[in-house]
Formats: structure tokens, C-alpha cells, sequence
């Protein structure tokens, strides 16, 4: 094993998810169970954004959702006419637009800005929107985080990254993900290494299993072979991540994770389904490898239960499917505190990839590498700053106020508001 790849220790579990708590008295099981979480729960309390030079109200006098085609805008205006903008998720916004406009929308008009934590919490509760939590909120709610955290940005001349934290990376290691299920290992491996050439990118991560299904291999027989394939065809050096997305009971993620740690892999992605919290802490107990998880996670309480029980030794948050910078702040702070890595899951349209950098920026726990799915280019925007594009595998974080990016104006005209 060379020297930069080393497996996460595995902590001991003292909680009731083991049998150590059998034939304690009730009360006494209840105030055990719930020991440990001190330093968690101080940190979902904190703040995180960084605007404390903002002294003035900033009133959101306009926010609009804007589309063109399949793509959508967020706009926040204040009187004054300044303006923060943000491209959303549009795979799901095109589904969700509705719940922005009749849940999300109306209740950030007249509000300060400033306040942006705050409203993030209140606006859980408005119209009872808590009862839409997952992507139906989160995703419209990121959409307006990042328009808002744009604005703030071009107040206070910080970029995204320095709204959230200091900057510790200004340049991002990407690992090439890639999705050739369907196809055999030997075409897999192929447009594997084709993907992988084009961006010279250091590591790398592919599919195993078939999805959420229950064993069912997508061809039979794919994944045991591919995963000796990937690592012969790219040799010892190259840092190889594999994504399960559910498709195992625990017993055969836990064989397939034997069989990925015979071939020196690097994490494991969401073996068994991802709202099976005991069965991901057996496999986490069970394997060596890293066990990576948490794109399609919710809840900010659920994160904080993966992480005291080291069920996860690598967090995932979608900046786009949990809702935003602030809430995904937290979950990598409470990942810090417990010695483990923050690496998010990046949504494949819009401008995930340049939110997820600013995001990556100001993570002293992140990965090594970070996920890429190629660049958007049907959205014309231009940076002083940075190329945009991946040089020997790396990808520079862009620098200046907010988004650090300036979209065509010509091209915002052409979207329409929705109403």
C-alpha cells in the first residue's frame, strides 16, 4: 500500500446500537444513549456565516425565479438595485419550481438578508414546509441560499468560501466520476480510462452493483469483475473510489467491501440503502475501507447519529439536495470534530460543480479529492480569476466577490420570470 492511501481507523461503538446496553435499567439506557453528543450539538448552534462587518440592513425588496428552456435563475434584489444571482439545480427545478415560488419565495421578500441563518430555520416552519423536507425543499432552498450568499458576497467583497470559513484550498483535486452501469466491465473500463485521460484526473470513481437493488448485479456478474479490472488497468498509484448507491443487504456489501480492500480501493460509497442506519454502521464495523455516505441524507439530526456512531468515516452533503452552504457547514464542522473527512456529492447540473468549489475551499477536513462531472458550458459566464477548467487533474477555486463568476447578461435576458 503506498505511503498517501491509509485506511480511517475505526473508533469503538459504546451505544445502543451494539448489545453493551442489554439489561440496563430504562432511564439509566435513555441518559446513556444520548451521552457523547455534547460537542455536536455545540456546534449546530453556532453560526456560520461571516458578516459581522454588515452593519446596515440589506432588505430583499424582489426575489424572482427566472427560466429559460430547462434552465432556471434565482434573483435577489434590494431598492438600491443590488443583485444577487444563482443558477439552480435544473434536473430537479424543472419538477420543483412550484414549491419556490408558492413555499420558498414569499416568505424572503422584505427580509434583511443579514438575517439569512435565521430565515433559513424560519422558513422550515413556514406553511409547514418542514413536511417537504428532502429535495423538494432542500433544492428550491439552496437555489435562494446561493443568490442570497451571492449578494452578500458583493457586500462585503468575500467570495462563497469566505462567507462560510477561512480559505484553506484554492485549488481543487478532482477525482473523475463517471456512471457505466448497463455496460459490461470490459466497455466499462474502456470509457473509464477514456474520462479519466481527457482531465488527467488522479483519482477516480465508478459503479458497482445496480442501484437500490437489492443484490441485482446491472450486467450480472459486472461489478466482481471490474473491480480487479479498474485497478490493474490504472495501476497502484491512482486512487480508485466505488459507489454502491444501496445496492446491497449488508451482508453482500460487506463481501463486495472484502473484495474492494483486497484491491487496495480508497472509500465506499453507500453500500446498503442510505436510510438503513444500522445496516451502514454493520458494514462500517465489518470492513477496513472507508465507508463514504450521505448525498441523499435529509436531516441534519441523522448526520449528527452517523457521525457519533461512526457509521460514516466520510460525509457526503449535496450543497443542493441538503439545502445549502450554511446547513452543509455544519454537518463538515461535526465531521471535523470527530477526526473525519468532508467530501460532498455534487449535483450534475447548473453551476454545482462552481458552488461545491467555493464549498471545497473552505473545508479544513475535505478530502483529498472532490467529484467532477465535467463542466457546464451551455451557460456562458466569464472569470477574471480562474480558467474553469481541470490542469493536471486540479481545478482553481475562483477569487472575488460572491459566486466569483459574471453570467452574460444577455443571456439572463432571455430567461422569463415565473410565476
Amino acid at each position: 500500500m503506498h505511503s498517501r492511501r491509509k485506511f480511517i481507523k475505526k473508533a469503538a461503538i459504546g451505544t445502543v446500537a451494539g448489545t453493551g446496553l442489554l439489561g440496563i435499567a430504562p432511564a439509566l439506557a435513555r441518559e446513556s444513549a444520548f451521552q457523547g453528543y455534547e460537542d455536536l450539538d455545540l456546534i449546530l448552534k453556532e453560526k456560520v456565516l461571516r458578516i459581522d462587518e454588515l452593519k446596515d440592513p440589506i432588505i430583499m425588496e424582489s426575489v424572482e425565479l427566472l427560466r429559460f428552456g430547462d434552465n432556471f435563475l434565482c434573483r435577489v434584489r434590494t431598492a438600491d438595485g443590488a443583485e444577487g444571482i444563482s443558477v439552480s439545480n435544473n434536473m430537479q427545478m424543472v419538477h420543483l419550481y412550484p414549491i419556490f415560488v408558492n413555499r420558498i419565495q414569499p416568505f424572503f421578500v422584505g427580509k434583511d438578508a443579514r438575517k439569512l441563518e435565521e430565515l433559513l430555520d424560519e422558513v422550515y416552519v413556514f406553511q409547514s414546509n418542514y413536511k417537504l423536507q428532502s429535495l423538494a425543499l432542500w433544492v428550491p432552498l439552496a437555489t435562494l441560499e446561493f443568490a442570497v450568499m451571492d449578494l452578500l458576497g458583493k457586500f462585503t467583497g468575500k467570495s462563497l468560501g469566505q462567507l462560510i470559513g477561512d480559505i484553506h484550498h484554492e485549488h481543487i483535486a478532482v477525482y473523475q466520476a463517471n456512471n457505466y452501469r448497463g455496460r459490461s466491465a470490459e466497455e466499462s473500463i474502456d470509457l473509464i480510462e477514456r474520462d479519466v485521460r481527457e482531465h488527467n484526473a488522479k483519482a477516480l470513481k465508478f459503479k458497482l452493483g445496480g442501484r437500490m437493488s437489492n443484490n441485482a448485479d446491472f450486467p450480472p456478474g459486472r461489478t466482481e469483475k471490474l473491480i480487479p479490472l479498474v485497478r490493474k488497468r490504472f495501476g497502484p498509484e491512482m486512487v480508485i473510489y466505488a459507489d454502491s448507491n444501496g445496492s446491497y443487504t449488508p451482508e453482500e456489501g460487506i463481501r463486495i467491501g472484502r473484495l474492494m480492500e483486497e484491491y487496495d480501493y480508497d472509500f465506499y460509497e453507500e453500500p446498503v440503502p442510505f436510510d438503513w442506519y444500522e445496516e451502514t454502521l454493520e458494514v462500517a464495523q465489518a470492513l477496513s475501507i472507508p465507508i463514504a455516505g450521505g448525498e441523499q441524507e435529509p436531516s441534519l439530526h441523522n448526520f449528527r447519529w452517523l457521525i457519533h456512531n461512526n457509521a460514516l468515516d466520510i460525509v457526503q452533503p449535496d450543497i443542493f439536495y441538503f439545502g445549502g452552504m450554511v446547513r452543509s457547514m455544519k454537518v463538515a464542522k461535526m465531521a471535523q470534530a470527530r477526526g473525519k473527512e468532508c467530501t460532498p456529492h455534487i449535483s450534475g447540473s447548473g453551476l454545482g460543480y462552481l458552488y461545491m468549489m467555493h464549498f471545497v475551499a473552505a473545508l479544513p477536513n475535505a478530502g483529498p479529492y472532490h467529484e467532477f462531472k465535467g463542466f457546464n458550458r451551455e451557460i456562458p459566464l466569464d472569470s477574471p480569476t480562474s480558467s474553469l477548467s481541470s490542469e493536471d487533474g486540479k481545478v482553481k477555486v475562483p477569487t472575488g466577490p460572491g459566486l466569483g463568476v459574471e453570467i452574460d447578461p444577455s443571456y439572463i435576458a432571455k430567461h422569463s420570470l415565473v410565476t
